[in-house]
């Protein structure tokens, strides 16, 4: 085994569509305090009161409408990207979980017995967040110094904006989308308060209408900034005019304010603008997934069709296309590592 070796690292699955093992996703997933970001006790009582005696039995029925033979859309996926990717590369290639299995630990564990000393670390999340890039970071420091592991991890950056991304991304999106279709980014949505806590100025995101568009430190840090970047450069790379296209925002959940608009919102109110052929892409999401291939090309095809939208198109994601292995082969070959951890505490 070489002494240097990539990781890719996505979000999660529970191990079946079963009540059982969607119940121990979510808790896993939902106990991680910068998902849920309150105090300890606070967040146990929402997850174990208000979350888990309901939630799971919905999410297993959500999750078997779209299970594949071979596993989680997410894992089959990820895990065909990793064993492409290792050949173009040429180093080893392991992938993992921040929830469920196969786990950061058990990965990085595996790798360190194998005598690997460097490991160039990926979390699959093209824009920053805490609840995906900053606690797949943490995770990994903490398995490393809990396990005392002889291993230097060297964190790759976002990579909302970068050229070869943004590339096979517009390729991808020209490949399903018509001549007369809308095109609506949906990206995973977030509390408007991660926002304001991962700014490390503490001063800028939220604070003006525009933020977005004045320059600032937070942008290194800021979801909503870098999803509006990467939905702008697609849309130049495909020359749609701006009347053409729009992002909004999926998978809220709670009563706290999130980023705005509202997916399901945007596709009940499209076709009373007159638009009713539309496309759809994900661009949060390199794999596709639960809220991929249920909530959107699912229920969100059903909320644009009953409101009087003639045509829906679900664009996939990335998953192991060609074109995505070779950028992804470049982008760890670039290396540079992330912007600080902002709330590593």
């Amino acid at each position: 085994m070489p002494e240097r070796a990539a990781m890719l690292v996505n979000l999660g699955s529970p191990d079946s569509p079963s009540v059982a093992d969607v119940r121990r996703y979510l808790n896993q997933f939902l106990m991680d305090p910068r998902v849920i970001d309150v105090p300890w006790i606070l967040r146990r009582l929402i997850v174990s009161a208000f979350i888990l005696p309901k939630r799971p039995i919905s999410t297993s029925e959500a999750y078997s409408s779209i299970w594949m033979d071979a596993g989680s859309p997410l894992k089959v996926y990820t895990r065909e990207l990793a064993e492409k990717l290792e050949p173009t590369l040429g180093e080893p290639v392991r992938w993992a979980m921040r929830y469920g299995n196969p786990s950061i630990e058990d990965e990085l564990v595996a790798l360190a017995e194998q005598g690997v000393r460097h490991v160039r670390f990926l979390p699959l999340y093209p824009h920053y967040a805490m609840s995906t890039t900053e606690t797949s970071l943490v995770e990994a420091q903490r398995v490393i110094t809990a396990r005392k592991l002889d291993l230097t991890l060297e964190p790759l950056p976002n990579f909302h904006d970068h050229p070869a991304y943004i590339a096979e991304l517009a390729a991808l999106t020209r490949e399903h989308l018509a001549d007369d279709d809308h095109l609506l980014f949906s990206y995973h949505g977030l509390p408007e308060y991660h926002l304001r806590k991962t700014d490390p100025t503490r001063s800028h995101c939220l604070t003006r209408a525009n933020c977005c568009q004045v320059a600032s430190p937070a942008h290194a840090f800021c979801y909503k900034h870098q999803v509006l970047v990467t939905a702008d450069l697609v849309a130049q790379s495909l020359g749609l005019p701006r009347e053409r296209w729009e992002v909004a925002f999926q998978s809220r959940l709670g009563r706290a304010k999130w980023i705005e608009p509202y997916t399901d919102q945007v596709l009940e109110a499209l076709p009373a603008r007159g638009i009713t052929k539309l496309a759809v892409i994900c661009p949060a999401f390199v794999a596709d997934n639960l809220e991929t291939l249920e909530e959107i090309g699912m229920q969100g095809r059903e909320t644009f069709l009953k409101a009087g939208g003639e045509r829906f198109t679900l664009i996939p994601c990335l998953n192991a296309r060609p074109g995505w292995i070779d950028a992804l082969a470049d982008m760890l070959r670039e290396g540079a590592t992330l912007p600080r951890v902002v709330n590593a505490s």
